[in-house]
């Protein structure tokens, strides 16, 4: 008996095998779900789908997240297969490159609207045509980041959109709980990821973290698709409006030197 089995799960962000979402994916189908996955333009199919091939996952759907049209579609053939819907995964995050590095005066207007509509309003889209399939209760994931809550360097609009997305999550998670409807967020560490290799500074970001990070280590996809099972599951029935840190402790520190740069001062 797995602890995902009968459920089924429909995952937005998979880009290719290293992927958060597809950590996620592995690790839910693993437990028993059927995996739905969705991807974010046609330059993907190609990666996404052999992964899908893995999971014995048969609905692999292209959608633009800021395009209403798209969403309604694509959760109306969700239902027309599944009828219901268990656990909703948003891995979805996106800013121009112009948008991160240098200063963050420099934001543009265009750049904002943007990665505020992809990385954070998608969620609030998304739950909204989630909701009527979770007659049963359900849970919904996605994925912020420490920049929402600290300074980063170089994440600037990426670090608002986070933010966002964590209010987001606290305000759907009020909403929908009288529901049975559980929404958290999972804040993992620097992952080698598609999307990560756009931020400016990203290596060194990656290598300091495992440096400092109280546990000495990098997190992994295992890591946090582990977290999404409690989360997705009957583990975490009593979780809602969680930001999670999964990133080996690194949150909690408030001086990110290590002991022996310090002794070197």
């Amino acid at each position: 008996m797995g602890l995902m089995d009968g459920k089924v799960v429909l995952i937005f962000g998979v880009a290719n095998k290293n992927s958060i979402a597809w950590g996620i994916a592995k690790r839910l189908h693993d437990e028993g779900a059927t995996i739905a996955l969705s991807y974010a333009g046609d330059m993907l199919e190609k990666r996404v789908r052999p992964l899908a091939e893995e999971i014995d996952c048969d609905f692999v759907e292209q959608c633009d997240v800021t395009d209403d049209s798209e969403l309604d579609a694509l959760f109306e053939k969700f239902e027309a297969r599944y009828k219901r819907l268990d656990t909703l995964v948003h891995s979805v995050a996106f800013a121009n490159r112009d948008d991160l590095g240098g200063r963050f005066v420099d934001v543009s207007r265009e750049g904002f609207k943007l990665a505020l509509d992809i990385s954070a309003y998608s969620l609030i889209a998304m739950a909204k045509r989630a909701e009527p399939l979770m007659a049963d209760g359900g849970s919904i994931l996605s994925m912020t980041y420490y920049a929402s809550e600290k300074v980063m360097p170089k994440y600037h609009v990426m670090a608002v959109a986070k933010a966002a997305l964590e209010t987001i999550t606290r305000y759907l998670a009020n909403d929908l709980g009288p529901k049975n409807i559980r929404v958290n967020a999972i804040s993992a560490g620097p992952i080698k990821t598609l999307a990560a290799a756009g931020v400016p500074g990203f290596r060194l970001m990656l290598k300091y973290s495992e440096k400092a990070a109280p546990l000495r280590k990098l997190v992994s996809q295992d890591d946090i698709g582990n977290t999404a099972l409690w989360l997705a599951s009957e583990l975490g029935s009593a979780v809602t409006g969680e930001v999670v840190h999964v990133d080996a402790g690194y949150n909690i520190l408030g001086l990110t030197a290590t002991e022996d740069e310090l002794g070197s001062l």
